[in-house]
């Protein structure tokens, strides 16, 4: 009997094949989703076209039932799975055991329409144990799974194929909305708005430089006379004074800076004693094993990666068998996963070191959808990174999972907390210090994994601070005291971790969906990054004001997770699909109804208008082309265009007097160029501010040369005009080549160049300055690239050479236009000519008949 296995990528197949017989078990990958709603016009059927709702994709006056198509990417994926199939006495459906992977396995049966017995086989590791544990127990395809996402892709077409039309009419061309993506836009608005709005307030305290026996320690001091010192947090952010309700002098002080420096000139001769030392002995208990959103959090904070670097990197891990299915809320651990976690605790740090029983997770977030494991590493073996050989970023990720594996079954920590309390002074002047230690009597799982920190040893020091000895009554030697001012501080900006922490505690979106919706928020321009941090652009208040007067409820926190939960109802069997796709739709308050509501009502102008108090009279607006900056200057009214790495916090009303005034500054003449007798102009272009050589009435094109990207155009003068125009410069002449090698500005930056040869210039170099040498070293670094690892010998038949690259997705061979991969199995260095051969001669004729025509199959729709 042969049974054919279908999942989604090859990289799952190969890892499954490893484990199944091969004359009985044929794998194959899907690719993914083999249909989907219709993404252009020209995948729409014919016979479907004129229809009203063609365009959506679903049909909303029937049931809401969604057209599904083949997309032309995909027909040939589903031909090579038809053909494998006629050859099946069974078909096993093996794709992820999330909504996801059970909707692509559904579709994969309704494209295929199998005559033949069809079983449904799930596992959440991909080791040997895991995949025969499957195919003894199989199941149908669970059909509310399927009926739960394709609810959700319904929502997220009707939300985005009905909004994003809004946007362009009302904002701007090109822009998009989404039923999760804009609520995540709000949030980092919403913080943006908290940072323009904070006024920061100044305050003053002390710090004492003290030692008992010789041993340094430090103080800061809390109170004035009994009455405390104001702190941050008795600040109110938006008028930067103590929060209403209290009274300087009495409930807070508010020590200012000359009081401050004055205490510190008096208080090291002060009479300085303990009143009092407090104790406490605490616990710490290891985190729980990770979940998707909790390693995206951790991935970005020790690792510096994206949300969808942690994921791409997981699902290498996954495909290859090295840790569970990583898309889970979850955080349980299997029987065999902590027996495993206990014994290399044992093995690696001692019996000490185990938790007095087994430790076992069952709390879930918000909505948690899944019914999975935790992520943890594959099999029973427990094996360390390096036992796997594994490298780079797979290393690092798959360290991380192990650790904080291995940490769950781990002893708390045990931590002596100490208050030490010191008055320094006597009568109404007494001045009240605190000083704090911390002592780690037992690191307990603190030797394996702490959160935040790559290296749990420096961590361990880090957190172990302890005070020297002091008791009731003694009196320390003061050594110094500092008088240290400070500024509240606004609201923190997003980051991919805290964003992610966000959506997970307001159960908005699922594991899986993070990563995508980060992606998608930058790449249509609502966000950047920025040194981690998640900037939203103008464009994104302005889609934020119209959202919010006409879509309140769609962006809403609590309407958006309480979608999710509809979507868990349905998948659970609790609800059905259509009266809340036709309540959401096209109900009293329906998207439908609101969209042609703000197609009269909405004021494009007003809601593309932003204004703040501290910005003065002056606006933003978001246009066509972009935001741009409107205000009086003088008599007149006038615009001028805001550049795209302008933080929305960081504008003033001077910023933007500034911008108003370049943006509308006639054409200077710089001065008169020393060898041509020509003048330079600073003139405003269509893409920006250049200087020219010349006037246009000269014969002949002018010489024009852009200002380069961050450099301010008002503060350009003749001799960096010169050198602008100089460019581009020759540096010198190639000692082998003899060819000359050239600096100059391009599209993507400043580079050096020789021949076809490109070298960009790093953030060190100057393109007027930068030297020979230099130039050399960049132009062999680029050379290098672009060198084979091997050259094999001449090809028998064609007498060119055959050699072996590195490339992007692993190292290949290369004849003439033909390349092909090496197997996984053979090094670089160890591939030869007859080899390599047979691998251009395969990949030949593979390549031939990919160009042979085939039956065309007609595009499927899903029955109405």
């Amino acid at each position: 009997m042969k049974r054919l296995v279908v999942v989604e990528s090859p990289t799952k197949a190969k890892t499954i094949r490893n484990y199944l017989p091969r004359g009985e078990y044929q794998i194959e990958a899907s690719m993914g989703h083999v249909r989907d709603l219709p993404s252009s016009a020209a995948e729409i059927p014919t016979q479907y076209r004129k229809e009203g709702w063609a365009k959506l994709g679903v049909k909303v006056d029937n049931g809401f039932d969604p057209l599904y198509v083949i997309p032309s990417k995909k027909k040939q994926v589903v031909r090579e799975l038809k053909d494998a199939l006629k050859g099946a006495d069974e078909l096993y459906i093996a794709t992820d055991e999330d909504r996801e992977g059970e909707s692509i396995g559904w579709h994969l049966i309704e494209v295929l329409n199998p005559k033949i017995p069809v079983k449904r086989m799930v596992f959440h590791e991909i080791t040997r144990e895991a995949i025969l544990e499957a195919l003894d127990h199989t199941r149908q395809i669970d059909m509310h799974l399927v009926e739960a996402q394709e609810t959700r892709r319904i929502l997220d077409r009707l939300v985005g194929y009905t909004l994003s039309p809004l946007l362009w009419k009302k904002i701007a061309p090109k822009l998009s909305a989404g039923r999760v993506q804009s609520v995540a836009v709000r949030l980092l608005v919403l913080r943006e708005k908290e940072r323009i709005a904070f006024v920061p307030a100044s305050y003053w305290d002390l710090k004492a430089f003290l030692a008992k026996d010789g041993s340094p320690f430090e103080a800061v001091m809390t109170h004035l006379s009994g009455i405390r010192l104001a702190t941050g947090r008795d600040f109110d952010d938006e008028t930067g004074r103590l929060k209403e309700g209290l009274k300087a002098g009495k409930d807070v002080l508010l020590l200012g800076e000359a009081q401050a420096k004055a205490l510190a000139k008096t208080l090291p001769d002060a009479w300085w004693r303990v009143s009092s030392v407090e104790e406490k002995r605490v616990t710490r208990s290891p985190a729980p094993p990770f979940i998707t959103s909790t390693l995206q959090q951790e991935a970005s904070r020790k690792l510096g990666l994206s949300a969808r670097q942690a994921m791409s990197v997981a699902q290498a891990l996954y495909e290859n068998g090295h840790i569970t299915y990583m898309r889970t809320d979850s955080t349980n651990l299997s029987k065999e996963a902590i027996e495993a976690s206990r014994n290399v605790v044992e093995q690696r740090y001692g019996r000490d070191y185990l938790s007095p029983k087994p430790r076992r997770y069952s709390g879930k977030v918000r909505n948690a959808q899944e019914a999975h494991e935790a992520i943890r590493p594959a099999g029973k073996a427990m094996k360390t990174a390096a036992e796997l050989n594994l490298s780079g970023r797979e290393r690092q990720l798959y360290d991380l999972i192990w650790k904080r594996t291995v940490a769950t079954q781990m002893a708390d920590a045990r931590l002596l907390l100490t208050t030490v309390r010191l008055d320094a002074g006597e009568g109404d002047e007494t001045a009240t210090f605190r000083a704090s230690g911390r002592t780690i009597e037992f690191p307990g799982f603190f030797r394996a994994y702490v959160e935040g920190s790559d290296d749990p040893e420096a961590a361990l020091e880090d957190r172990d601070q302890p005070l020297p000895n002091l008791k009731e009554g003694d009196e320390p030697e003061c050594r110094d005291v500092e008088a240290v001012g400070h500024e509240t501080k606004a609201p923190a900006r997003f980051t991919e971790a805290t964003l992610v922490k966000t959506l997970e505690k307001e159960g908005i979106g699922r594991p899986s969906t993070y990563a995508s919706i980060i992606d998608t928020i930058v790449h249509r321009g609502y966000v950047r990054r920025e040194k981690r941090q998640l900037v939203p652009t103008f464009t994104a208040f302005a889609t934020n004001n119209l959202l919010e007067a006409q879509f309140e409820q769609l962006v809403d926190v609590g309407f958006t997770a309480d979608m999710e939960q509809v979507l868990d109802d349905i998948a659970g069997g609790e609800r059905e699909a259509t009266p809340y796709l036709r309540s959401f739709f096209q109900g009293k308050e329906g998207i439908e109804k609101r969209v042609e509501e703000a197609l009269d009502k909405i004021d494009a102008r007003e809601v593309s208008t932003l204004s703040f108090p501290k910005w003065g009279e002056y606006v933003i607006r978001v246009g066509k082309f972009g935001p741009y900056v409107e205000g009086q200057i003088g008599d007149e009214r006038m615009t001028a265009s805001v550049p795209e790495e302008l933080v929305p916090d960081e504008v003033t009303a001077a910023s933007l007097e500034a911008l108003l005034k370049a943006g509308n500054a006639e054409d200077r003449v710089l001065g008169i160029h020393p060898e041509q007798e020509q003048p330079i102009l600073l003139r405003k272009g269509p893409y920006g501010p250049y200087v020219q050589l010349g006037d246009d009435e000269q014969q002949g094109k002018p010489k024009r040369v852009s200002i380069p990207k961050g450099v301010d155009a008002g503060g350009v003068n003749l001799a960096y005009a010169l050198e602008l125009l100089s460019l581009p410069r020759t540096v010198g002449e190639h000692p082998e080549t003899k060819q000359p090698i050239l600096a100059n500005f391009g599209k993507y930056g400043p580079y050096v160049q020789q021949g076809r040869t490109f070298a960009s210039l790093t953030a060190g170099d100057d393109v007027f300055s930068v030297k020979l040498d230099r130039a050399l070293e960049l132009l062999a670094q680029k050379e290098q690239k672009n060198q084979p690892l091997r050259t094999l010998g001449q090809h028998p038949e064609t007498d060119e050479p055959v050699t072996v690259w590195a490339g992007r997705y692993g190292p290949y061979v290369k004849h003439q236009r033909t390349n092909a991969s090496l197997p996984k199995d053979r090094a670089p260095e160890a591939i030869t000519m007859d080899e390599a051969l047979a691998l251009l001669a395969a990949r030949k004729a593979k390549g031939k008949s990919k160009g042979r025509g085939g039956r065309k199959k007609k595009t499927t729709a899903k029955k109405g």
